[in-house]
This record gives C-alpha cells, sequence and structure tokens, in this order.
C-alpha cells in the first residue's frame, strides 16, 4: 500500500524527529508515565505512522464496507441506511413487573427487545424449587411455564418488536416457550425474529451456568440450529458470547480469539449433523462487551469480522457471502461500573457506547448508572437509552462508515489482536479443540491470569480508576434503588400452584414420557419441548427429565 523509497524516507524523518522535536519536549516537560498500555496491558507506542502498517493490503485487510472482508463493516451504508438496534436489557421480579418495564421503554423508543432471566430460570430452577429460594427476580424476570410467558410478553406486537433472550442450558425450553407464546397471540413462528444467546461453551469457559453435560449441552444447541432454520427463518439461534469472557477479566485479544473459537465449534457440530454450512451461518450472531479503552474496543469489532469472514470462507467453504458476515450485538462493560460515585458511570457508558458504535455494531445495551449496586431503576435506565439517541441523533459519528479506518494507530491495533487471536487459535487446536481445551481448564486459567494481572494494576495504582483508587470521595449515595413489588413472589408461587392444580396433568406425563424418549434417542428435541411447553410443562419439570437422560456436570477442579 505505501511505496517503499517513500517508507525509508519517512524512517529518516521520524529519527530527526525524535532526536530534536521529541527529545526537547521531554526535557522540559517528561511524559506523564514510563509506559502507557491499554485495558488489556498491551503496550501503546508514542506515536503510530505508516511504518506500523506497511505490509497492509487495501483490498485484502480493508477493502470497502458490505464487501469481503468486512473490515469496514457488514452493510455496504451501515448506520447511514439503519441506526443500530437499541435494545436495553431488562428483567426483574414478576413477569408482571417486566412487561410494565418492556413497555415503558419501547414508549421512549427502545427498538427491541432483550430479557433477562434470573438465576433460578437460568439455572432451570422453577421458582418454587428449594434450589431456587432467595433467588427470585433479583437478576431477571422469573419465568417458570408458559404462563409467565404468556404475561411477559402481554400486549406485545411480536411480530412487529424483535426480541433478544439471554439463556443458556435451557435455552431450548425458554425459546419453545417463546415460540408457543406468540403462537397464542396469533403470530406465526416464521414471522418472529429476535436471538436466543444459546452459547453453552462460553458457560463453561466463564460464566459457570451449565446444566448439563457439554456433549448434551451442545446437541440442544444444535437442535436449536436445525430447527430454527426449518421453522423460525427469521431467528438468531445463537449469539455466540464473548461479553461475560471479557466480564470474567479476559482480555480484548482472549474475548476475541475464544469467542471465534466457539463460533467454529458451533459451525463444526451443525455440519456434523448434516447441515450444510450455508443452511445455518446467515443466523449465527455475535455478543460483544464494549470496555474502557476506546481504540482497543474498535479495533477489535473490526478484527473479529475479518476473522470471521476469512474462516467462513477459506475454513468451512461457506458460499453464501450472508454466512461470512459477523453480525454482532454490543453492551457496554458492567464489570466497568463503580458503586463509588455512581453517577460518572454515565461518562464510561457514553464513551464505550460510542466505541461500539464507531466498531460497526447492529445492536447495543447501555447499561445505567446505578448496576453497581441494584437492577436499574426506571430513571436511570431513561439515561442509559437517551446515551444511544445522543449517540444517533446529535454526535454525527453515524454519518459516515468506519470514519477510523486508516487510521495508523487503529489498524496497527486490528493488526495485533488478530495475530493474538490467531495464536489462541493454534493453541487451542494443539490441545484437542475447544472441549477438550475447557476440559483441561485452558480458557479457565488464561482468563484467571489476565483478571489477576488487571486488578493488580489497580492494587498498585498503575492503573487509575477514577472513584476508586483516584479522586476519590466520600459522600453518601444519593442514586434512587429500584424496589420490586413486595408480594411478587408469592404472587409467583401462588400462580405456579394453580398451574399445576388447573392443567391436564395426564397430558403433561405423556408429553413427558415423549420427551424422554426423544432424549434417549438422536431425534431434534425442539418439536417435543414445543409439545411440553403446549401443556404448560413447567420449566424445572422439564429439566429434570433432562437430567434424568444427560446427567449434571460437575466442573473438574483446577490444580
Amino acid at each position: 500500500m505505501y511505496d517503499c523509497k517513500k517508507l525509508d524516507e519517512l524512517k529518516d524523518s521520524l529519527e530527526k524527529w525524535e532526536e530534536t522535536s521529541l527529545n526537547k519536549a521531554l526535557a522540559s516537560m517528561p511524559e506523564r508515565q514510563n509506559k502507557f498500555i491499554t485495558t488489556s496491558s498491551e503496550p501503546i507506542n508514542r506515536l503510530y505512522t505508516p511504518l506500523d502498517i506497511e505490509n497492509m493490503d487495501y483490498e485484502k485487510d480493508l477493502g470497502l464496507p458490505g464487501e469481503y472482508p468486512y473490515t469496514r463493516g457488514v452493510h455496504p451504508t451501515l448506520h447511514r441506511g439503519k441506526l443500530w438496534t437499541m435494545r436495553m436489557f431488562a428483567g426483574f421480579g414478576t413477569a408482571e413487573e417486566t412487561n410494565r418495564r418492556f413497555k415503558y421503554l419501547l414508549d421512549q423508543g427502545q427498538t427491541g427487545l432483550s430479557i433477562a432471566f434470573d438465576l433460578a430460570t437460568l439455572m432451570g430452577y422453577d421458582t418454587d424449587q428449594p434450589e431456587a429460594l432467595g433467588e427470585f427476580g433479583k437478576c431477571g424476570v422469573a419465568v417458570s411455564s408458559l404462563k409467565d410467558m404468556e404475561i411477559l410478553l402481554d400486549g406485545i406486537p411480536l411480530d412487529k418488536v424483535s426480541t433478544s433472550m439471554t439463556i443458556n442450558s435451557p435455552a431450548a425450553i425458554i425459546w419453545a416457550m417463546y415460540i408457543a407464546a406468540a403462537e397464542k397471540q396469533g403470530v406465526r413462528s416464521e414471522q418472529l425474529r429476535g436471538t436466543i444467546q444459546n452459547d453453552i461453551l462460553k458457560e463453561f469457559i466463564a460464566q459457570k451456568e451449565f446444566i448439563f453435560p457439554p456433549e448434551p449441552s451442545m446437541r440442544l444447541v444444535v437442535d436449536t440450529m436445525e430447527f430454527g432454520s426449518q421453522k423460525v427463518p427469521q431467528w438468531n439461534t445463537i449469539s455466540i458470547s464473548g461479553y461475560h469472557i471479557r466480564e470474567a477479566g479476559s482480555t480484548a485479544a482472549q474475548e476475541l480469539a475464544f469467542t471465534l473459537a466457539d463460533g467454529m465449534e458451533y459451525v463444526r457440530w451443525g455440519i456434523e449433523r448434516g447441515m450444510d454450512v450455508d443452511e445455518f451461518a446467515p443466523r449465527l450472531s455475535f455478543f460483544f462487551n464494549a470496555h474502557n479503552d476506546f481504540f482497543e474496543e474498535i479495533a477489535k469489532y473490526r478484527a473479529a469480522r475479518r476473522i470471521w469472514a476469512h474462516e467462513m470462507k477459506e475454513t468451512f467453504k461457506a458460499k453464501n457471502p450472508r454466512s461470512w458476515l459477523l453480525r454482532f450485538h454490543t453492551q457496554t462493560a458492567g464489570v466497568s461500573l463503580t458503586a463509588q460515585q455512581p453517577e460518572i458511570n454515565v461518562v464510561r457508558v457514553a464513551i464505550q457506547a460510542l466505541a461500539a458504535v464507531l466498531g460497526g455494531t447492529q445492536s447495543l445495551h447501555t447499561n445505567s448508572l446505578d448496576e453497581a449496586l441494584a437492577l436499574p431503576s426506571e430513571h436511570a435506565v431513561t439515561i442509559a437509552l437517551r446515551t444511544q439517541q445522543i449517540i444517533a441523533e446529535e454526535s454525527g459519528v453515524a454519518n459516515t462508515i468506519d470514519p477510523l479506518g486508516g487510521s495508523f494507530f487503529v489498524e496497527a491495533q486490528t493488526d495485533r489482536i488478530e495475530a493474538q487471536a490467531r495464536h489462541y487459535f493454534q493453541l487451542i487446536e494443539e490441545l484437542g479443540g475447544v472441549i477438550p481445551a475447557i476440559e483441561k481448564g485452558f480458557f479457565q486459567s488464561e482468563i484467571a491470569d489476565a483478571a489477576y494481572r488487571y486488578q493488580r494494576e489497580i492494587d498498585q495504582g498503575t492503573r487509575k480508576i477514577v472513584g476508586v483508587n483516584a479522586y476519590q470521595e466520600e459522600k453518601p449515595l444519593t442514586v434512587p434503588i429500584l424496589e420490586m413489588d413486595p408480594n411478587g413472589y408469592k404472587r409467583q408461587i401462588d400462580r405456579l400452584a394453580e398451574l399445576r392444580k388447573t392443567r391436564d396433568n395426564g397430558r403433561v406425563g405423556q408429553t413427558m414420557d415423549k420427551l424422554r424418549i426423544a432424549l434417549q434417542g438422536t431425534e431434534n428435541t425442539m418439536p417435543y419441548l414445543m409439545e411440553c411447553v403446549h401443556a404448560y410443562a413447567t420449566l424445572g419439570e422439564i429439566v429434570n427429565v433432562m437430567k434424568e437422560v444427560f446427567g449434571v456436570y460437575e466442573e473438574p477442579t483446577m490444580i
């Protein structure tokens, strides 16, 4: 891309600049610190020039927006044509309370739903099971049966609003409930648009909300991929998630590498099922974190698109260009929020959201200022939504495509993150693949080491966190905290009891028997799950049948 003679001249000019202008400036005013690093503890050079990207091939490495390798974006017009989906993550207490929050957010200009489930639901328990005690509605909404899902989605036009659901181990069951609730509204499955996270590999790697062993868990994921391609063609049946990997303490490069490695593993399993890669790959989507380091995050997203396009085209021989596209949702970094001086989290979130937009995200959630303290209040979540709207309508950053493309710094960071990711791919392959690497504790130890290094930098004061180890204040908190309906738990328990008393329990038993047989065989389980939820079998009842057949996974002790 650059003339060799001009690069030699630039090298000479750079050396003269360092000997004269730079050294003179340093003598009168030394730099603030001896070493500058990214959020991932990667060193940052003082200056970036064409010498840092001298081997760049514009067509091969950058290209044009909407064209291979998609470094500059998956759409030719990006946000000039359509703004990203503003999809605020919401869920707490009962289905009734969360339904009201959904309607409020839609009234305020949100353009898509994102459902957070409570821990009991995430782990496959009904609210009234002993294991769920004390967890009702605390980190999301409780959904124990189709009845809860019907209430949760009441009055929401599911043929017009796309919905994302953060659910993993019991994802197939919760998705079946969503489809069944839509059918009761008169909305056909082929009209539904949305995403289930359904990324079980990252649960084993980082978030630890697994139920079944890896192989049967992967079978359920592939069942949803196959069923979705046939019955729910507009639905993304996996949101391959780096978000939780980053929240666990990984670097940007680890987040990217481990997420894309998981994605490629899902593709392999889909192909082994007998599916054509172009049958399911266009409906795979991704979910990334937006952390504090503005330029590193932008570079991460650009590298992600380029790697995925190359792997899908060259490694997996996908022929449909839509299979090459890495489409992703972004959430600002929850782990970066501070309980100290929570109001300034608004600034952190704005910077992170801006990086996601400049990085070309298709969908975005902005965290609320109070989330280090509690579930977000209505006031706080409105500010978070308004942050996106200001970026969209007032900042001007959505008016051009990839405005930082060609920046010597951004391109060098993009190349650096891609190289680090590819090094990790090689290490994972040497360990036998993703699942063997999980079982050997590779991902877990890499993330733990990165998290320890980051925390040590904070403790030693080499990394400044405003309000935590710099610019502290001793003032009482004045942020209003969300209060849930104190009668919600009793109402949920009563609803479950009434459901079990009034439903056709004979039909429930029959559907569960059929599901058990299907689980023991090789059939796709989704049609059987649909029958179970239509009969109002509860989440916990269905998961217990799965536990009987699949067993329960216990993570091996890492030494």
